[in-house]
């Protein structure tokens, strides 16, 4: 049975599709077999990973919105092991077909059940909102793992997320944890940097990730060439620091 994981803050610039598409990259390259879900109509994650949103026989808009299967819109990623439901701006207008939905919240969770055992992880690249389409991707998910920028107004909005994570797991999804809190765009030169890291550490403890992501020119570079890192430049901090952090997501749920 696969691991479903939603990768969300509805702060944007974060590094959301960074995190999505590197740790899923390098995820497959340890021998998992990845799907992930671009939830976003912004459709970055789609074209991060050498795929036309145009050209999509599905994507995630009609699964939601037409009950297309998942797994015929399940498109192979330039890597092997790593498959992706694309999205594409029409994913903007799903939120208002869904609330004309029987149980709105869970349409992607019944979704993802007849694929899920075909996966040993599966992401799911939420928007930078708490819109209808985050809500049913934290539904659908067991864990969450939440990016937050070395920056000044990096702690801020967390409360309202964890608030939401908390509203879902009350009513709609009890099982809902986090998995982690991600340092993306982490400078070590910097002395603030530094700080919010220590804060996030003192407020949340063990559950921030010891893996930290540094600023990295291939890292913002790969996405413009369709490729993740780890295909794009292997031997590049950004794509070091993915791997790192997919053997210490292994390491944390083998020890579970």
């Amino acid at each position: 049975m696969s691991k479903i994981i939603a990768i969300a803050n509805q702060k944007g610039g974060v590094g959301k599709t960074t995190t999505a598409i590197n740790l899923a990259a390098s995820l497959a390259v340890e021998g998992r077999k990845v799907l992930l879900i671009d939830a976003d109509p912004q459709a970055n994650a789609t074209s991060g990973l050498g795929l036309d949103p145009k050209k999509l026989s599905g994507s995630i808009y009609e699964c939601l919105v037409d009950d297309y299967p998942l797994k015929g819109a399940a498109t192979p990623s330039p890597l092997e092991n790593l498959y992706v439901v694309g999205s594409q701006i029409d994913l903007v207008g799903a939120e208002l077909e869904l609330i004309e939905k029987p149980h709105r919240e869970r349409v992607l969770a019944e979704l993802l059940k007849p694929v899920a055992s075909d996966y040993d992880y599966i992401f799911i690249d939420c928007s930078p909102s708490l819109g209808l389409i985050t809500v049913n991707a934290l539904t659908a998910a067991q864990s969450v793992i939440i990016p937050v920028q070395a920056e000044y107004f990096a702690l801020e909005g967390i409360s309202k997320l964890l608030n939401t994570i908390r509203i879902i797991k009350t009513k709609l999804n009890p099982g809902l944890e986090i998995e982690g809190f991600l340092l993306t765009m982490y400078d070590a030169r910097l002395r603030l940097a530094n700080q919010i890291y220590e804060e996030l550490k003192s407020h949340f403890g063990n559950m921030v990730f010891d893996t930290v992501i540094p600023r990295n020119i291939k890292l913002s570079e790969a996405p413009s060439h369709g490729l993740p890192a780890i295909l794009y430049d292997p031997a590049s901090r950004g794509a070091i620091s993915h791997q790192q952090l997919a053997k210490e997501l292994l390491q944390r749920n083998h020890s579970r």
